[in-house]
């Protein structure tokens, strides 16, 4: 290793992308990966038996997909192939029925019933801004832009708790179940804002942008990144630990892509008292328990529906999955966990040998959760698919403490980087004109504990980097 204009600590989306982006603008930059291999949370391997490839971490990837940044990039001439699967999304309910996020709104509403007009009535306005909805949340964090800040007449739904606005827009329970799934993945109460917005988002991002994952597996989005980065004179170093500041190479400035926990660690002597505290005061939000399977044929859906969706939410009615969110939240374990499953091998040959899949899914916990939660998961997708358990090959289980082994930054599970309330959506890591900079200079962090927050679309690394730059002028 040389000297450098800028070191960024960490190989997941965001430090690519800031490293990226600071090459691109003419830097000398080395990334340093402690693990083995690069991607953070985008990694795929061999887990369970040869040739089926799992997804560690993330596995669909509808952020990714409309990142303005990603978009911006080459990445398809570096082996990047994006796989649009038939439907984004499916949400069964008991009785072999389902509702499905299909691209169009008008086939999503059309099979919701009595719901069809309302959930028209509530996703057209939005979906048809929906470029600029996706761009408040993975473009430049603005208070001027955010919509908490934007909200008119027609979409102060994004405000609001998902459970009310879902009851009191929908009466079905396919259009508020397949609300409430969406809204889930803000791992917050149902019932607590800003659920809504992320039901409005996840929905919004299927119809415009689809839910798509990478062919291969997620390993290939990091592997993209890489190669283009390499392309401009970047240089990445694997199994480069980085324990404290003094363990960069000669640089003039460095990049974290680590949470605030990582952060005190590595650089903590070199901040404020208070910046310390502040670091010290985040708050983590709930963590995952994760199963993959490999099977010997598809899952078995009673909803036809299900057999066409890349994405299948499992946790029956709205009221089902807010109670399983509550309960996380109060430190417990559901019985009916919502459970999140990709089965991304119906759509990509290459995921496993012919004739057989594989599936990923992961229940939320509360943080730090020993609990296993593998035969609640296993019941749960047996529930809408009978004979599935008939057909595991083989399995790897993951809690919350063998996630956070496997990468540092999903403290005691969490894989946002943070907890995503009204407060820390806007203040990542603590409320900061420039959340990117610290007290020391030439010191930034840029993971997804800054904005705009968790979800693989490289705007962090990004949006650090534009700042490194003016220092680096």
């Amino acid at each position: 290793m040389g000297t450098y204009d800028a070191v960024v600590v960490g190989s997941g989306p965001n430090g690519l992308a800031a490293a990226i982006e600071l090459a691109h603008n003419g830097r000398r930059v080395a990334v340093l990966e402690g693990r083995s291999t690069i991607g953070g949370g985008t990694r795929s391997a061999e887990i369970t038996l040869p040739g089926f490839v799992h997804d560690l971490g993330s596995a669909i990837h509808p952020l990714g997909y409309a990142s303005p940044f990603f978009r911006s990039l080459p990445l398809e001439d570096h082996g990047l192939e994006w796989v649009h699967p038939q439907a984004p999304l499916a949400h069964p309910l008991d009785g072999g029925e389902a509702a499905v996020l299909e691209r169009s709104i008008g086939a999503t509403a059309a099979a919701l019933g009595r719901d069809a007009a309302a959930y028209r009535r509530l996703m057209e306005p939005i979906s048809a801004d929906a470029s600029r909805i996706a761009d408040f949340f993975v473009g430049r964090p603005s208070m001027l832009r955010h919509p908490l800040a934007l909200v008119s007449a027609g979409k102060r739904s994004l405000l609001g708790d998902a459970e009310s606005l879902a009851e009191g827009v929908f009466e079905g329970e396919r259009a508020r179940g397949l609300f409430a799934g969406n809204a889930a993945h803000s791992f917050l109460r149902l019932d607590r804002p800003p659920s809504a917005m992320f039901g409005l988002l996840l929905g919004t991002l299927g119809h415009a942008f689809g839910w798509p994952f990478p062919r291969g597996g997620s390993q290939s989005l990091a592997d993209a990144l890489a190669s283009y980065l390499v392309s401009l004179g970047g240089e990445i170093y694997t199994g480069a630990v980085v324990r404290s500041v003094d363990g960069v190479p000669r640089t003039r400035t460095v990049l974290f892509d680590v949470t605030p926990l990582q952060l005190l660690e590595i650089a903590g002597e070199h901040f404020t008292d208070g910046y310390r505290s502040a670091l010290k005061r985040y708050r983590y939000g709930p963590g995952i328990f994760k199963v993959d399977f490999a099977l010997d044929g598809p899952i078995p859906w009673e909803a036809e529906g299900c057999k066409r969706a890349g994405t299948v939410h499992l946790g029956g009615t709205l009221e089902e999955v807010s109670a399983g969110e509550r309960a996380v939240s109060r430190g417990e374990h559901p019985e009916k966990p919502f459970v999140l499953l990709a089965q991304q091998s119906l759509f990509d040959q290459t995921r496993a040998p012919e004739g057989k899949h594989t599936v990923w899914a992961y229940c939320h916990v509360p943080n730090g959760s020993t609990f296993d939660m593998t035969e609640r998961i296993e019941a749960q997708i047996e529930r809408f698919a009978p004979g599935f358990r008939d057909l595991i090959l083989a399995k790897s289980v993951a809690g919350t403490a063998d996630l956070e082994r496997w990468n540092p930054n999903l403290v005691g599970g969490d894989i946002n980087g943070g907890y995503m309330d009204l407060r820390q959506l806007f203040a990542r890591p603590m409320p900061r004109v420039n959340p990117y900079s610290t007290p020391a200079g030439g010191l930034y962090i840029c993971s997804s504990s800054t904005p705009p927050g968790g979800g693989v679309h490289g705007m962090c690394g990004y949006l650090a980097a534009r700042v490194a730059l003016r220092y680096l002028e």
